[in-house]
């Protein structure tokens, strides 16, 4: 997904090298830049950027002022601040406003490629979880009265079908991701929005086992291990599926929603290539995929 910038900043060497450490580093386009908050506010509306890059201070207009002006005008962007301010008040201000990050003045290339990194991954997730949940209402509507048993389904039937498209069935991590997704969808009514630290996660469902107290710590990390070879072993699935037929819809739908798209891609490649890595040593992000299957479970059982 190739996101696009707006730079608002009244310093046109600190747009000109903004733009250039953006698309230097594959971060996305930047298809337009204003030199004043009127301008910016004109060009943003019109052209509705991902993400806009905006200077603290400028002549005409405070970054603030601008920002408050265009989310008052329906504007979705999302924010982030470059000023050479070190006020915490006015940090305070900004963040109330709604930006993502701070990018500090001078301009330093590695901070700012590290800032937007992290922006790109927010907009990534919150852009895979807003398909997951436009999909979901989509296939609620294809459903038959009968067909839809929501408050008679458990946690395990409903996930069932989850891991059978993506070839988790049998992996022994996948009683781990039930055990956890029961914790958090049964004994708290689904009524987190997000997920408790992972290790937390973990010992709680070591906890269900029937472990003793001094065995918790051990489970916690086999837990860790099971997981992360069981995720590995669905990403290879889906890769290996999008191979052979890259329309294919489990591919289409679960490559992107569960796991970050890079990472599906370098794992193509390297079955393409014949250099697949074992189980449980590839790169996949545990806490996003259960974020995501945790969404997913809460909008089917309807809580």
């Amino acid at each position: 997904m190739s996101l696009s910038f707006c730079i608002v900043d009244d310093d046109a060497s600190a747009r000109r090298m903004l733009q250039y450490i953006i698309e230097e580093s594959s971060l996305g386009e930047v298809t337009g830049s204003a030199g004043g908050g009127l301008e910016g506010v004109r060009q943003i509306l019109s052209e509705a950027p991902d993400i806009v890059l905006m200077d603290l201070l400028m002549p005409d207009q405070d970054g603030i002022e601008v920002i408050e002006s265009l989310r008052a005008q329906g504007c979705s962007s999302r924010f982030v601040m470059i000023s050479q301010i070190e006020n915490q008040d006015m940090v305070g201000r900004a963040y109330r406003s709604g930006i993502e990050f701070f990018i500090r003045k001078p301009i330093n290339r590695i901070e700012v490629e590290t800032v937007l990194r992290k922006v790109n991954e927010r907009y990534a997730m919150s852009h895979y979880l807003d398909e997951i949940k436009s999909s979901l209402r989509k296939l609620e509507g294809l459903r038959s009265a009968p067909f839809v048993p929501t408050g008679r389904r458990t946690v395990r039937e409903t996930i069932q079908p989850i891991l059978m498209n993506m070839g988790l069935i049998g992996e022994s991590g996948s009683r781990d991701i039930i055990t956890i997704m029961e914790l958090l969808l049964e004994h708290e009514g689904g009524s987190v929005d997000h997920l408790p630290p992972l290790k937390e996660l973990y010992r709680q469902a070591a906890a269900t086992y029937n472990k003793k107290p001094e065995d918790i710590a051990k489970e916690v990390k086999a837990i860790e291990q099971r997981l992360r070879r069981a995720l590995t072993a669905a990403l290879s699935n889906l890769a290996s599926l999008g191979l052979t037929d890259y329309g294919n819809p489990r591919f289409e739908y679960y490559a992107p929603l569960y796991f970050d798209f890079e990472d599906v891609r370098l794992k193509m490649k390297q079955i393409e290539e014949g250099r697949e890595t074992p189980a449980g040593k590839g790169k996949v992000n545990i806490k996003k995929f259960l974020q995501v299957l945790y969404i997913e479970i809460k909008e089917q059982l309807g809580v």
